[in-house]
């Protein structure tokens, strides 16, 4: 079984976010991989343990220091990596979800591929810690022409079909797809693992290409953002509790004017 994961590298979780400019401030930061992305990673590496042979190769859109994800990755057990780096490529949810179609084989093809090897599952994470917005393989679905099913906590494959359970909103539906099929991770579709010391020690010698738009065969126009960030802005400090007092309904007038004169929510 051939098996493709999409990998973001994000800020540690526990990083404290300073703003530069109009963007976040990246000196000194520690960067890992999304951890969404860990359940794909090691989902990837379960199924092609259990279906006795194949190949998972994780592919991210980033700048070089994303060599370091992709690396961790291999370490886990991951066979190959595929590194995009190419500063023409925007932070546009739709530019990069074309960027990966391109290396799957390309649009519309409805079976992704790689080095012209049939993919049979292409795995992603539910969302990305940093921009949250769950797009790109959502996204990279309909461009190849393929089935998708969101926010997974499990996953069989039998012949041609997947069962796939997804966490909807507390509830779980279980859903059936052909294959090829993508499917992204959602928290508890596994225990991501670690990389041991000789998984670290191969991963050195495990292939990571690093491409470009121009071997993608796209152009700058081809992966024109379709959306613009405007400015950021960290939330506002909360301010201490105020404390009503008089008679419950003096309290419930006193709040409703607080909430139209001041919050400005009414």
């Amino acid at each position: 079984m051939n098996i493709a994961v999409l990998l973001k590298q994000t800020f540690d979780t526990e990083e404290r976010i300073v703003l530069a400019g109009d963007g976040v401030s990246e000196e000194g930061v520690k960067f890992i991989i999304n951890p969404y992305d860990e359940y794909a990673v090691e989902q990837g590496i379960l199924m092609r343990d259990a279906a006795g042979g194949g190949k998972v190769t994780v592919l991210s859109v980033g700048p070089a220091r994303a060599a370091e994800a992709l690396r961790t990755a291999l370490a886990m057990g991951a066979d190959e990596a595929v590194l995009i780096d190419d500063e023409r490529v925007p932070a546009d949810e739709y530019a990069v979800a074309r960027v990966l179609a391109a290396a799957l084989g390309g649009e519309g093809s409805g079976t992704p591929s790689l080095d012209g090897e049939a993919v049979d599952v292409v795995l992603g994470g539910n969302f990305s810690v940093d921009l949250g917005s769950g797009q790109v393989a959502v996204r990279l679905a309909a461009l190849l022409g393929v089935p998708h099913v969101a926010s997974v906590t499990r996953l069989e494959t039998s012949g041609g079909t997947a069962t796939a359970h997804r966490d909807a909103e507390g509830d779980i539906e279980i859903v059936e797809v052909p294959l090829p099929a993508l499917f992204t991770a959602q928290q508890g579709l596994n225990e991501p693992r670690y990389p041991s010391l000789p998984g670290i020690m191969k991963a050195k010698r495990k292939p990571l290409r690093t491409l470009t738009l121009d071997d993608l065969g796209l152009s700058p126009d081809d992966v024109a953002p379709l959306t613009e960030r405007i400015g950021i802005a960290l939330p506002p400090e909360r301010s201490a509790g105020r404390m009503l007092r008089g008679a419950p309904a003096e309290q419930a007038a006193e709040l409703a004017r607080l909430l139209h004169a001041e919050a400005k929510v009414l």
